[in-house]
């Protein structure tokens, strides 16, 4: 029987159930059937949305770049963030992946003016007095190894905080780090894609 769950990740926790790291692992949070893993992964350093499912099919068609989906980051970056930064992220940018140097396809790049209501994070983001911040959403239909975080400082702007709110019409919404829902095959597949898989 399939099983779908989707989760908030907290920070610093890897995207899998065991580590021979002594690391923070899925394991810490969530207890799932035996053969439900991660579709994708989220960094250990970033936080948000992933999807928990033992269906082959609905991993493949997540998985392969060829099925393009969105996925929506909520991210805090350092510094007042400029117009022209955002444009040349939307545009797309050269960026060294694996040691293989790549263009980015056109994202969807928006400031967010007032800072978003987020979960706390634990630990917190390191303060500083007279440090600007600003927030932006970025929408990709790519997912390339640190693509976020290597485009903000390319620009000029590190990440600070990287929050993945949304895959396709799956929400976060008012999920907090540590939390899981369980989902019909039915739902899920309506939300990921409209119905039709």
């Amino acid at each position: 029987m399939f099983r779908y769950f989707i989760i908030y990740k907290p920070y610093n926790t890897l995207s899998q159930f065991t580590s021979s790291e002594e690391k923070q692992t899925l394991a810490d949070f969530y207890s799932v059937p035996k053969n439900v893993y991660p579709v994708g992964r989220l960094d250990e350093d970033s936080e948000g949305l992933l999807i928990l499912t033992n269906d082959k099919k609905l991993n493949h068609r997540l998985l392969d770049p060829t099925f393009e989906h969105e996925r929506e980051y909520w991210v805090q970056v350092e510094g007042s963030i400029t117009d022209e930064a955002v444009m040349q992220m939307q545009q797309g940018l050269q960026l060294n992946i694996k040691g293989k140097y790549y263009f980015t396809k056109p994202a969807v790049i928006k400031i967010i003016n007032d800072s978003p209501i987020v979960a706390v994070r634990n630990p917190p983001v390191r303060f500083r007095m007279n440090a600007t911040t600003s927030w932006i959403k970025i929408i990709l239909k790519e997912g390339k190894n640190r693509q976020v975080r290597k485009m903000t400082a390319q620009v000029g702007f590190p990440t600070l905080r990287l929050i993945r709110y949304r895959i396709e019409k799956i929400e976060l919404n008012t999920m907090q780090p540590g939390d899981i829902i369980e989902l019909s095959q039915k739902s899920i597949y309506k939300k990921l894609f409209d119905g039709k898989l």
